[in-house]
């Protein structure tokens, strides 16, 4: 599993002006271009209150 801090801090690095929001925008990005149904994400799933899980199917 993966928290927004996790994913900004691998993505941006150390300091950033970044909001948490913008993770979301982009793994909603993400998952259109790999097909993943927003409504029922198979691929990246979010885990309420922790961030975003990747599952292989």
């Amino acid at each position: 599993m993966f928290s927004r801090d996790m994913l900004l801090e691998c993505v941006r690095g150390g300091e950033t002006d970044a909001f948490d929001r913008a993770v979301d925008t982009h793994i909603s990005n993400l998952r259109r271009k790999i097909g993943d149904d927003p409504k029922a994400p198979t691929f990246i799933r979010t885990v309420w209150g922790v961030g975003y899980r990747f599952h292989l199917s």
